[in-house]
C-alpha cells in the first residue's frame, strides 16, 4: 500500500504539494476549511459586474519555473498569455507619457544600448547603480543597497520591486528583491516575459489541480476544518501521529509511514504548531475591477509610474488594477477610491474619465507578508522537528517573496522533503 500524505490547506501551496506528493506515489489527502479550494489565488463570478473577476491580479514571469512545472503537471500551459517577447508597457500617471520597455532575449543586457528600448531619457550608464542590488547582504532595505537613484530608479526598478515584493522598496528586504532579480532578470530576457492567467486563476491554477488529483485518486475534503495536530514519541523518534478536525468526532490516526504538509497562513500554523516562527507584519493589496472593455490595442499589462495604482490587467469585459502597499488605502470609502483610481485609469487606456464604469473593490487586508528585512528572518523552513511533517506557504523561507513562484515551490519542497526525508530543503 502505498504512503498517504495527507496535505492541510487547498491554497495554492496546498494544491502544489498535493500535485507533487501524488506525482510521487503518494496517496493524498487533501484537507481544506474554506468551501473553495485555491486561498487567495481564485476567481468567481460578480453580479455587480456581471463577470468574472480574479480575487486579485497576479503577474507572473516565463522565469518563474516551479510555476511552469506545475502547470505541466496539471496539463494547464495553455493558461497563460503574454507577449513572445520580453515587453513592458509602461504609464507615467504624473506626465501622461507612455513607453516600453523591450529586453534583450539573452543574458547580456544589450537592451539598455538601444534607445528605442529602454527607459526613455536614460543613458546605459544609468543602469549601474542597480548592480549592488544583486549581492545585497541580509538584513538591508533595497534603498539602502541603491545608494544612486536616478530615472532609472524612479521609472522602472523602483515600480517594478514596489508591484513584486508588495512593499516600499524604502522598507523592502533587498535579500527578497536579490533573489527575485538573480532568478529572472540575470537570466535573460525570456526569463522575463510577462504572463498572466487568460481566463482567470481559478481556471489556471486550482481547477486543473483539483481534477488531476481527483482522477489520480486523492481524497479532497473541503470545509473540514483541522483542530488540532497529536505527536507521539520521545526526542528523535517523535512524530506526528493524529490530526483532529472540528467536523470529526474522532481524530484521523496516522500510520506508521503516513506524513503531513501543513500549508495554511501563517496565524493559522502559529495556532496548530507550538512555538513555531512565522512571520507576524503583512501588507494589504487592494483591486478595482472596471466592467469595461479597454480599447482594442490595449496590452494585456501596463505599469503605472507616479500614480496610486501599480499596475493595470485587461481582459475581455473588464478592466482590473492593482494598488501594491496598500495599507493606507484600505480606510478609504470604496466609492471614493474606485472613482479615484478610474480617473488614473482612464488617462492610461485613452477613455473618457466620466463616467465611472461599474466597478468593484477588493481588498486583500493580509495579502502578503511584510517583505521586511525584520520579516524574512521569522520565516520557517521547510522541515520541522518531526520528520513526517513539513511546512508550505508562500510564507515559509523560499527565498522569494509571496508571490504565485514562492507559494508553489514551497508546496513542492514540503512534499519532496517529506517523501525523500535526505534531501536539503
Amino acid at each position: 500500500m502505498s504512503r498517504r500524505v495527507f496535505v492541510v490547506g487547498a491554497g495554492l501551496s496546498g494544491l502544489a504539494a498535493a500535485v507533487q506528493a501524488q506525482r510521487r506515489g503518494a496517496r493524498v489527502v487533501l484537507h481544506e476549511a474554506a468551501p473553495f479550494a485555491g486561498g487567495r489565488c481564485r476567481s468567481s463570478f460578480d453580479p455587480k459586474l456581471g463577470v468574472t473577476v480574479d480575487n486579485g491580479n497576479h503577474l507572473l514571469l516565463s522565469g518563474n519555473h516551479s510555476t511552469m512545472s506545475y502547470l505541466r503537471a496539471i496539463g494547464a500551459t495553455d493558461t497563460l498569455i503574454g507577449p513572445t517577447q520580453p515587453e513592458f508597457p509602461f504609464f507615467d500617471a504624473a506626465t501622461g507619457d507612455a513607453w516600453t520597455v523591450r529586453m534583450s532575449p539573452g543574458r547580456l543586457p544589450r537592451w539598455i544600448f538601444d534607445a528605442d528600448a529602454r527607459v526613455p531619457g536614460t543613458q546605459p550608464a544609468d543602469y549601474l547603480p542597480v548592480l549592488p542590488l544583486f549581492f545585497a547582504k541580509p538584513g538591508r532595505t533595497v534603498t539602502e543597497s541603491v545608494r544612486r537613484r536616478n530615472r532609472v530608479w524612479h521609472l522602472l526598478v523602483r515600480p517594478l520591486l514596489r508591484a513584486m515584493l508588495n512593499a516600499d522598496p524604502a522598507d523592502a528586504s533587498a535579500e527578497l528583491a536579490a533573489g527575485l532579480m538573480r532568478e529572472t532578470l540575470a537570466q535573460g530576457g525570456q526569463a522575463c516575459r510577462p504572463l498572466i492567467a487568460r481566463s482567470g486563476l481559478s481556471h489556471a491554477f486550482v481547477e486543473p489541480a483539483l481534477r488531476h488529483l481527483q482522477y489520480g485518486g486523492a481524497e479532497i475534503r473541503l470545509g473540514s476544518r483541522v483542530a488540532s495536530i497529536g505527536v507521539s514519541g520521545t526526542d528523535s523518534k517523535e512524530r506526528v501521529s493524529s490530526l483532529a478536525f472540528e467536523d470529526a468526532a474522532e481524530p484521523v490516526m496516522l500510520g506508521a509511514d503516513d506524513g503531513v504538509v501543513l500549508a495554511v497562513p501563517p496565524d493559522a500554523a502559529r495556532r496548530l504548531v507550538p512555538d513555531l516562527s512565522a512571520p507576524d507584519a503583512s501588507n494589504a493589496i487592494v483591486t478595482v475591477h472596471f466592467a469595461v472593455d479597454a480599447p482594442l490595442g490595449f496590452q494585456p499589462l501596463t505599469c503605472v509610474v507616479n500614480g496610486m495604482s501599480d499596475r493595470i490587467f485587461a481582459a475581455d469585459g473588464r478592466v482590473s488594477v492593482t494598488l501594491s502597499d496598500a495599507n493606507a488605502r484600505l480606510a478609504t470609502p470604496h466609492e471614493e477610491l474606485a472613482a479615484a483610481v478610474w480617473q488614473e485609469t482612464a488617462r492610461a487606456v485613452r477613455m473618457p474619465a466620466a463616467p465611472t464604469p461599474p466597478w468593484q473593490v477588493v481588498a486583500e487586508p493580509r495579502a502578503t507578508f511584510a517583505a521586511v528585512p525584520a520579516q524574512e528572518g521569522l520565516r520557517a523552513a521547510t522541515r520541522t522537528r518531526w520528520r513526517n511533517f513539513t511546512l508550505a506557504g508562500d510564507w515559509t523561507a523560499t527565498g522569494l517573496p509571496a508571490t504565485i513562484e514562492g507559494a508553489i515551490r514551497s508546496g513542492q519542497k514540503a512534499a519532496d522533503a517529506l517523501l525523500n526525508p535526505s534531501m536539503e530543503c
